[in-house]
């Protein structure tokens, strides 16, 4: 597996700054343009974390930039 395949599958799970344990990802929902929140939570000691992330630009708004549906204005 190459560095970009693996970017693409894996998500980064922070350890968690009480205990230590992986966090595991709870949900994922839109943030800012161009970013997400991920909400992040320890199964060992329940606290929980959010991070806003960039987003995947193929799966934004900005497709249509990077389909050249840009035009010139009337």
């Amino acid at each position: 597996m190459t560095s970009s395949q693996q970017f693409l599958t894996a998500i980064e799970r922070p350890r968690c700054i009480r205990c230590q344990t992986r966090m595991m990802l709870e949900r994922v929902s839109p943030g800012p343009i161009g970013f997400e929140h991920r909400l992040f939570e320890c199964p060992k000691c329940d606290r929980v974390e959010i991070s806003v992330i960039a987003s995947d630009p193929f799966k934004s708004k900005a497709v249509g930039w990077l389909a050249g549906e840009l035009r010139a204005p009337h």
